[in-house]
């Protein structure tokens, strides 16, 4: 269930990363792709425009930054793209194929076989050569060298004598040497790793992995039961720690490409703890290991020699409630160390630490929170960052020197910002938009003063085509905090009407769903059907940094509800709210808030769906559970109150739950647990099961479920 805010810049960004600049950065505003754009510089002092035409084509212009001077431009073709258009006749590159550091050679997949391509010699080479799948290639940094898992044991490949080397031997149905556990890929290592747990060192000549048993880990069992399957069904067995169950034991291995050697990192085995996250020295003489204790209150880095596994600990961090493992920490190339962002107070601010354990320089001091490094210059001694600012729903540029000197912010209007930097940093162009404006492109010198507005992006609004929304803030009931929340009017809004609401949440801890930028000019099926939306985020959401999220320790379902319902009580002072039609939907941690809204809740809320959702925390996993929760066994009385089976009774409204049979994340049993408390109390609700769904669905079943949903609201609200 773990969830970041994770950004789809879409074309915008997929252009960018063809054109090789890599100085973007910041939360895209909302924007169209049929809008004009920044997508890049072609040099220090020339940015790419994208201007598109009245036939939905687009006009690149390279623009003089200073003079503004525009000449048609095309974007370069690049390494990558050269090396894709010389394959051979009837090869595509395409999801199944990975491309080297150096864009000059791709690795194929096919019928569970690997193929290799190099732009010298263009013929496409078997590899491999059986029926047992390679997984999770990834490329030395040099491009002379692939690894694999097959079977879940870790290999190497020489492609320059195309040699194949196996590298572990004890891999079983539950040992695995460089494929995580499915709990360490969804709650640590993420989706994105798509299991992966090996790294290579910078030189190529190391791979460290995690060695993982899972023997002692109790099996979920899934019953899939289709055509394919025949009528008898086939049984799907995983590994699945749920709260307060044995962990998967791992140890980081280094292996040694060239003798196959395998050196233990020396933690001790037998202490229950999560390994992950490690990162090299850029000289690959040392390995930097993430340790984090069954409790998740204590974050240690160790620094590992590979020759020996001997270890010292470089880096700690502690606290009363939770800390997190960090995927985002930035590695010195010069040699000198690393920066974190990292809790050490209540707020993300950023380290930067020698490889010896001290601190070289606290490089922000800020009472909110930076989001992310985005780019170093290591020879001018600069960092730039995006940060919130004071405002918590705002997102902004910043640059601070290596010694945390001279912190300039880039951005200064309210909103939400995104800067393109030139080449050199000597120019940065920022694309901008608020809840209340579709914003502007404007260009800076380096210095933060502004050269000239590139584009103003217009607001044609009409209260028939276009909903309006607006940002508002509520006070909590405790008056500790003001809940940032946007809420979104359907078409021609009339303030004398009373309309129904929707609350749109997903709700988890550290997990904000407000952000101030606009939010486009085109309808939502709501404001196209007289139904207000409203989105808000609680004391736990992340925008009150960890003086908001500390209340969630223990006590998961309390907060949420208690803050959620202060915004309810706001809404119903409203003469065009009707609190008699009050609805929520969300999915996964949002279908979890949804049904205890609708039991715990149930003075407030009259209407929900819920989709995949956890109904009482013993049924989930124990990483993400006990990070927030502890075990049952510690804090049942917690488990107890989060729990929408406990609220049972309460329940009045109308609840539609939604469950795919094959979730292996959020198990259907979360459902079936609720649904069978709801008719032992003789209660009224609806259940739509999607055959072989997981944790979500697509296809026409995705349709279906937008359709029932739809026709849910508008038979719940208007009787139709």
């Amino acid at each position: 269930m773990k969830r970041k805010p994770v950004l789809n810049f879409s074309v915008l960004l997929l252009l960018f990363c063809i054109i090789n600049s890599k100085q973007s950065f910041g939360q895209m505003p909302f924007r169209n792709l049929n809008q004009v754009a920044v997508i890049g510089w072609a040099d220090d002092t020339h940015y790419l425009l994208r201007i598109p035409d009245a036939t939905g084509k687009s006009v690149i212009q390279s623009v003089d930054v200073k003079t503004g001077k525009e000449t048609v431009s095309a974007i370069p073709e690049t390494a990558r793209e050269r090396l894709i258009k010389s394959l051979p006749s009837g090869i595509e590159a395409g999801t199944e194929s990975v491309i080297s550091p150096d864009n000059k050679s791709m690795i194929f997949i096919k019928d569970n076989d690997l193929y290799f391509f190099s732009s010298g010699s263009r013929e496409l080479q078997r590899l491999t050569s059986g029926n047992d799948p390679e997984v999770n290639v990834r490329y030395s940094n040099d491009g002379t060298m692939i690894a694999y898992t097959r079977n879940k044991d870790l290999y190497c490949y020489d492609l320059k004598n195309f040699k194949e080397k196996r590298l572990t031997y004890d891999a079983s149905d539950r040992v695995y040497n460089g494929y995580a556990s499915w709990v360490y890929m969804e709650e640590i290592l993420g989706r994105a790793s798509r299991y992966a747990a090996f790294w290579w060192s910078p030189d190529g000549s190391k791979i460290a992995y995690l060695r993982t048993d899972e023997s002692d880990v109790p099996l979920f069992t899934l019953n899939r039961l289709d055509e394919e399957d025949g009528i008898h069904g086939k049984l799907e067995q995983v590994p699945y720690p749920k709260a307060g169950d044995p962990n998967p034991k791992v140890k980081m291995g280094i292996a040694e490409i060239a003798t196959a050697k395998i050196v233990w990192v020396k933690t001790d085995y037998s202490f229950d703890q999560y390994i992950a996250w490690p990162f090299w020295t850029p000289d690959s003489k040392k390995l930097a290991i993430q340790i984090v204790n069954r409790d998740q209150n204590d974050l240690k880095i160790i620094l590992a020699d590979p020759a020996t596994g001997e270890y010292q600990q470089i880096y700690n961090e502690s606290r009363r409630t939770w800390v997190e493992f960090r995927d985002d920490i930035y590695i010195m190339e010069n040699g000198s160390g690393f920066i974190i962002r990292s809790f050490r107070d209540d707020w993300e601010n950023l380290y930067y630490y020698r490889w010896d354990g001290s601190l070289k320089a606290r490089l922000t001091d800020f009472d909110f929170r930076v989001n992310s490094v985005t780019r170093v210059d290591e020879e001018a001694g600069l960092v730039w960052f995006t940060a919130t600012g004071p405002e918590s729903t705002d997102d902004h540029a910043f640059r601070v020197g290596l010694d945390g000197r001279n912190l300039l912010q880039l951005t200064k209007s309210e909103g939400t910002h995104r800067i393109d930097i030139s080449p050199k940093g000597s120019y940065y162009i920022d694309t901008w938009s608020s809840i209340s404006s579709p914003g502007s492109i404007i260009a800076y010198d380096k210095k933060g003063r502004v050269i000239r507005e590139v584009h103003s992006f217009e607001n044609n609004f009409d209260p028939a085509k276009n909903p309006k929304a607006e940002m508002i803030s509520i006070p909590t009931a405790d008056g500790l905090f003001s809940m940032p929340a946007v809420i979104t009017y359907p078409l021609n809004f009339n303030p004398s009407e009373k309309y129904p609401v929707v609350f749109t949440i997903y709700g988890g801890p550290d997990s904000k769903n407000v952000n101030n930028r606009w939010q486009g000019n085109n309808p939502s099926w709501y404001a196209q059907n007289g139904i207000i939306t409203f989105t808000v985020d609680h004391r736990g959401s992340g925008q009150f940094g960890k003086k908001g999220l500390d209340y969630l320790h223990r006590n998961l379902g309390k907060w949420e509800i208690l803050d959620y319902a202060d915004a309810v009580k706001w809404l119903r002072t409203k003469p065009f709210v009707d609190p008699a039609r009050m609805g929520i939907t969300g999915s996964s941690y949002g279908g979890y808030m949804t049904c205890l809204a609708l039991t715990k809740g149930a003075e407030y809320w009259t209407h929900g769906i819920a989709g995949s959702s956890v109904t009482d925390y013993r049924l989930y996993d124990n990483i993400y559970t006990e990070r927030f929760m502890d075990t049952p066994q510690d804090n049942p009385e917690g488990y107890k109150d989060g729990s929408a089976l406990t609220w049972v009774k309460n329940y009045k409204g109308k609840l539609y739950l939604t469950h795919g049979d094959m979730d292996d994340n959020v198990h259907m049993q979360n459902s079936i647990y609720l649904i069978s408390k709801l008719q032992d109390e003789g209660k009224t609700f609806r259940f739509m099961l999607y055959p072989n769904g997981r944790h979500g669905w697509g296809g026409a079943k995705a349709l279906h479920s937008r359709q029932e949903a739809n026709n849910f609201w508008l038979e719940s609200f208007f009787g139709k």
